[in-house]
């Protein structure tokens, strides 16, 4: 499946999120969940400012998280997706 999605992983796991980016993702730990839960109100800009920062820690995935947004067109309404999976869980 293409895109960015988060995914909910059970309690019992030892990552509660995983980040997908198209055919790969990555796992995301408890702290970085708190940051970005709290972020979940924020403008897409801002949002993607720190999904960059905290969960593509390396240039690699930062490079594949922006690539992945460019394929799906809207940035906004792919980041506000993203947003609205944080706030609901």
């Amino acid at each position: 499946m293409n895109g960015l999605r988060f995914e909910r992983k059970g309690e019992g796991d030892y990552y509660k999120l995983i980040l997908h980016i198209g055919d790969c993702y990555v796992p995301v730990s408890d702290d970085i969940i708190e940051v970005l839960t709290q972020q979940a109100s924020a403008p897409a800009d801002q949002f993607l400012s720190v999904l960059l920062d905290k969960v593509g820690y390396s240039s690699y995935l930062k490079e594949q998280i922006q690539t992945e947004l460019a394929k799906g067109g809207n940035t906004s309404a792919q980041i506000n997706a993203l947003q609205q999976a944080l706030a609901s869980a």
